[in-house]
């Protein structure tokens, strides 16, 4: 796994970006980055096995390099099932068919097909489940809704949305204290003061986070029927709606 340096040298003043050089280190920057990540993952599989009906589509939008893709393949249980993973950035689809070229080689289960695409285009039908792992954040807030609604409207019944956001706090005073205990757990991943303050700022406009709060009144409004958090750490949560 080769280490993110990114912002040992980039200053921070250039929009974040999903380019070659953060999909040469993404497994590393995510590990070190989001608490609770690995987790999240794991329950992916686990929730696969549990919602995924034979014969439907599942969708990991905002793929990156597969993860979640991988994760649900290896979940699912049942037969007849496609998997279509979506990204729009070219460096990130590049890898992520390498990955997902080399597990399908040992797989006899669900298919992944790994497509170059903007997720606001993506056609979603027949779905038992779809999957935003940290992707709704870096759409405009209002495109936000009709991807929701997009997303309810092409799934099953009883299908199951897992959606992961960075998040924050209607409390100002608690807010400032997830933030710090964010940048303290970067700080024990080895990130420099200097590169979590030079992310930060690249981030700024790009990465737009909401309350908890908006997000299930998203999901109710778009017409989920039951919606949970059922994993938060700091300002890092996932949320499942359940159509």
């Amino acid at each position: 796994m080769k280490e993110d340096t990114i912002y040992t040298a980039e200053d921070g003043t250039e929009p974040f970006r999903f380019n070659d050089a953060v999909a040469s280190v993404f497994p590393d920057m995510l590990q070190r980055s989001i608490p609770g990540y690995p987790a999240s993952i794991e329950a992916i599989g686990s929730l696969a096995a549990r919602y995924v009906r034979a014969n439907t589509n599942c969708y990991d939008l905002g793929c990156s390099l597969g993860a979640a893709s991988l994760a649900m393949r290896q979940g699912i249980r049942q037969p007849g099932c496609s998997i279509v993973a979506v990204d729009t950035a070219p460096a990130m689809i590049e890898r992520c068919r390498r990955v997902v070229a080399e597990e399908q080689r040992h797989a006899a289960s669900a298919t992944i097909d790994v497509i170059e695409g903007d997720i606001r285009d993506t056609e979603i039908s027949n779905a038992s489940m779809v999957v935003l792992n940290y992707t709704l954040q870096f759409l405009r807030p209002d495109d936000r809704d009709a991807m929701i609604q997009r997303i309810f409207d092409g799934m099953n019944d009883g299908g199951l949305l897992v959606l992961s956001e960075k998040v924050v706090d209607e409390n100002p005073e608690m807010e400032a204290l997830l933030v710090d205990l964010h940048h303290e757990h970067k700080r024990r991943n080895d990130y420099s003061a200097l590169e979590i303050s030079r992310k930060r700022a690249a981030l700024e406009d790009v990465l737009v986070p909401e309350t908890v709060a908006a997000h299930r009144s998203r999901l109710e409004r778009a017409g989920f029927a039951h919606t949970a958090v059922w994993l938060r750490y700091f300002n890092f949560v996932s949320i499942i709606a359940i159509r």
